[in-house]
């Protein structure tokens, strides 16, 4: 796989904009461990290789096991997540999938049983900008396999 650009050929206005959501979204109040599982099953939908392997290294990182990581395609079904999370990752999906869905008023319900109107906010962004992330990493085929965790701190 030939990578097709690289990020140092983006506009670095762009990036540090990018960027600067991450750093924030770094210090929220949001557990770092939830948006790692947030932002793997968020790239599992869109098929981003690259990011995959990053938030998979993260996750692990963060505290998390490889049967959970394993186990988040088919969350519904296993006993691995607790009620918020699967209220987070029913949003995750739902969002991710924007096109196919709307954000109905059982998955937002279910968010505020979990987190204030800040967090979901919080988490709005940080899914969204996960979303980018894949879009642009597909498009610019950025080769998976080389990430070392906490790179982009």
């Amino acid at each position: 796989m030939t990578q097709r650009i690289t990020f140092q050929e983006v506009p670095q206005e762009l990036m540090s904009s990018m960027m600067r959501i991450g750093a924030y979204l770094k210090t929220s109040d949001i557990d770092q461990k939830l948006l790692s599982l947030l932002y793997y099953r968020a790239s599992q939908i869109n098929g981003c290789a690259f990011c995959l392997d990053m938030h998979h290294k993260e996750s692990i990182a963060h505290g998390d096991t490889h049967q959970r990581l394993h186990g988040v395609i088919a969350w519904r079904e296993t006993p691995y997540f607790d009620d918020r999370e699967r209220a987070a990752l029913a949003f995750t999906e739902a969002l991710t999938n924007a096109n196919q869905q709307d954000i109905d008023d059982n998955i937002y319900n279910a968010l505020t049983e979990f987190f204030t109107t800040e967090e979901i906010a919080t988490l709005t962004i940080a899914i969204a900008t996960v979303n980018t992330w894949n879009r642009l990493n597909k498009t610019f085929k950025t080769v998976p396999g080389h990430y070392k965790v906490g790179q982009f701190a």
